[in-house]
């Protein structure tokens, strides 16, 4: 079974990390905001913000308490709750109040558009001050409930000296809004209700499709989630068995699952054997046999025998919280990308407020009267928003980010994937990387009857040979036979005895290859020799990369037979017995040379390699170490993730780029078009809402990126 998933990042020294829900981040100036200014407060350290969940992670001074931190995020404009347990619990009631503000807009425009076909029809008089009166009946309620979201978070900002998009986006509302009221009561010829209105529905058009979006990338954790045990029966000191909330439990808790149960924790077998359903951590839908002795995760399916497990880990601290604590912390990072939308959204309120003011008065001089000019304005405010170019890194690197999760890789940076589309080679590790990382026997000369006398001894050692053995002799569905008097002598081997026979799996005295053990039982000794195969798809991984553009090699600190062997098979140039040293400074005289490298590694002496390589990738089973200083990790037994991130990344950078492209193009064409007075409001709300759908549209394209 493969070892659990260590994904926590460590804080230095004696930082502690406290996360927020923050609902009214919005786009990449609002993450600037909060990234660039918390630090400036005493005791806080960082701040980092995960754009698709919502979420702020702080690393602080223990000194400081969550609400200090919350106040800190008060200032800055933006209400806050800490987050619960449960990392990606599913935040429902901001998506419910969109949905709802959004049908009221929709409902209100549709109205207020028929009324004002009649009026566009050539109503004049009587009949177009109806129209107009009654479009203000529809608009004004509409406007008030529909325009919460943005009113709220405009004020929350004015209220702290602060200012975010909603300030201008809510100005542009109540001005188009004012000056409606104003030429109804006056009985002018035009109002703009329809434009206030039509803003709104389209702004929250867009806020409900990136709701529904990040809500989309989240469903496989969520799911994987929702598959752990929400209870299970506790084992008291009297054997009495008690119901207890998943939540409740506790590490050393003796734990009975019943056949057909899902697991509510992490633990270690201590009584009975069967198979599980472990396919939510390891992707592999063939069941996994377990004995005595197995560690299992929550989210596990028992599908025979009842189990007693002695807990080990609860409620976040599992593997599957770990997991998705991984994608909790994954997110918005310092990218190229990401810092050009941070400058232009940090820019955009003075900006605009500029360029309104400066429209007002020049035309204002030019003769244009006070009403004409606060219609230009007014478009103005309405036409220039960021939302497309904030939009453009974010969403293109969490639709990617989820469609790789659904294949078994977690990415756990936003920027790697920027990083990981400009590598140009490929640098595997051997054991556990390119291979499984697990013996596997030749059972050839052992007799059948033989074979649960061998696994009663492999199960009971903790040496990788027996744990090969074990595992291959479980997944033929044997039964470990009842060996006596067993103990691990160390340099030695297993003893013990069945039937009265000596039964040992021990060194063999001859010294046949480094891999090879002897099954004594009685007078007959058997070598089993062992091998630690290829993964099943390393070769057309290698295919993969190759076609990609990605030369391949093999950076080994194994002996040069076995690395040699894997080097051949594949087809690879390789190097062996390099030390961790000797690794950084191939690396580095790469990038010397101004290549790229992608570090693919698992052990602990590959930590320093996978830091220093321009990306780097660890599989599920990797050492913590590795799996931290990794950029993404992938689970299961298959290598082709490798390969499918740097040929997603590489289109996600494309999808990145066209956004950009058309959110710089809509601005410089729409822009001066408001400024010179050929836009009316209405036509400023629909651009400025399109050029936002148009950007979301477009990376909603990579959710198929990985298949």
């Amino acid at each position: 079974m493969n070892a659990p998933i260590a994904l926590n990042a460590s804080t230095s020294d004696d930082a502690v990390d406290t996360r927020f829900t923050v609902p009214r981040i919005r786009c990449a100036g609002c993450i600037a905001k909060i990234e660039r200014e918390l630090p400036t407060i005493a005791g806080i350290r960082s701040a980092r913000v995960n754009f698709s969940a919502k979420r702020v992670a702080i690393s602080h001074d223990p000194a400081l308490d969550e609400t200090t931190l919350a106040l800190a995020l008060l200032e800055l404009g933006f209400e806050s709750q800490p987050v619960a347990d449960n990392p990606l619990g599913a935040d429902e009631i901001e998506a419910k109040h969109l949905m709802r503000a959004l049908a009221v807009a929709g409902f209100g425009m549709m109205n207020i558009m028929l009324l004002s076909v009649s009026v566009w029809a050539g109503a004049a008089g009587t009949t177009r001050e109806l129209f107009h009166w009654l479009s203000a009946l529809i608009a004004l309620p509409t406007i008030a409930y529909a325009g919460r979201p943005f009113f709220a978070s405009a004020l929350m900002a004015l209220r702290y000296r602060r200012t975010n998009m909603d300030v201008p986006i809510s100005i542009g509302v109540l001005l188009a809004t004012a000056l409606s009221l104003y030429e109804t009561i006056t009985g002018g010829e035009h109002a703009y209700f329809e434009s206030a209105v039509m803003l709104l529905f389209f702004l929250l058009c867009g806020r409900a499709l990136d709701a529904a979006m990040r809500g989309r990338t989240r469903a496989g954790i969520g799911a994987l989630l929702s598959r752990m045990g929400k209870s299970a029966s506790v084992i008291g000191l009297d054997g009495a068995a008690t119901r207890l909330k998943a939540e409740q439990l506790e590490p050393g808790m003796l734990v009975l699952v019943a056949a057909g149960e899902s697991l509510a924790a992490d633990g270690v077998i201590e009584e009975g054997s069967g198979a599980i359903d472990n396919s939510m951590l390891t992707g592999e839908s063939t069941p996994e046999a377990v004995a005595v002795g197995s560690a299992v995760h929550a989210g596990a399916i028992n599908l025979t025998d009842p189990l007693r497990l002695r807990l080990t880990a609860v409620a976040s601290d599992t593997a599957i919280a770990e997991i998705a604590r991984l994608m909790d912390e994954a997110g918005q990072s310092r990218s190229r990308y990401v810092r050009i939308a941070d400058r232009a959204s940090r820019a955009y309120a003075p900006l605009v407020h500029s360029l309104a003011a400066l429209a007002f008065i020049g035309w204002m001089i030019a003769g244009a009267g006070w009403h004409q000019s606060l219609v230009i304005a007014i478009a103005v405010l309405i036409i220039t928003c960021p939302c497309a170019m904030g939009l453009a890194v974010p969403t293109a690197q969490v639709v990617a980010s989820g469609a790789l999760l659904k294949r078994g890789l977690l990415v756990k940076d936003g920027s790697a994937l920027e990083r990981l589309a400009e590598t140009d080679i490929a640098l595997f590790d051997k054991t556990g990387t390119l291979t499984l990382g697990m013996p596997r026997p030749d059972l050839g000369d052992v007799p059948d009857g033989e074979h649960a006398i061998a696994l009663g001894l492999a199960q009971s050692s903790r040496h990788p040979l027996s744990k090969g053995l074990a595992d291959t002799l479980r997944k033929q569905g044997v039964e470990p036979a009842q060996i006596d008097q067993l103990a691990e002598v160390s340099g030695v081997g297993v003893v013990g005895e069945y039937r009265g026979m000596r039964v040992a799996l021990e060194r063999p005295d001859s010294r046949e290859g480094a891999l090879a053990a002897q099954l004594s039982i009685g007078e007959r000794q058997t070598i089993l020799h062992f091998s630690d195969p290829l993964r099943s798809d390393a070769k057309d991984a290698i295919d993969s990369l190759d076609e990609l553009g990605l030369e391949s090699r093999i950076l080994s600190g194994d002996r040069s037979h076995a690395v040699g062997e894997a080097a051949q098979v594949l087809g690879l140039h390789a190097q062996a017995g390099i030390t961790p040293l000797g690794k950084l400074a191939v690396l580095e005289a790469m990038k010397a040379d101004g290549a790229k490298p992608l570090m693919i590694g698992d052990g602990l002496n590959d930590g320093p390699a996978l830091a220093a390589a321009h990306a780097s990738i660890a599989p599920g089973t990797a050492s913590d170490v590795s799996q931290q200083a990794a950029d993404a990790v992938f689970i299961g037994e298959k290598l082709m993730p490798v390969a499918l991130a740097v040929r997603v990344a590489r289109r996600t950078m494309r999808v990145v780029r066209q956004n950009f492209v058309f959110a710089i193009g809509y601005n410089l064409l729409a822009v001066p078009l408001a400024l010179f007075g050929f836009v009316t409001p209405l036509i400023a709300a629909i651009a400025m809402s399109v050029s936002s759908l148009v950007v979301v549209a477009n990376s909603l394209r990579l959710a198929g990126a990985a298949k």
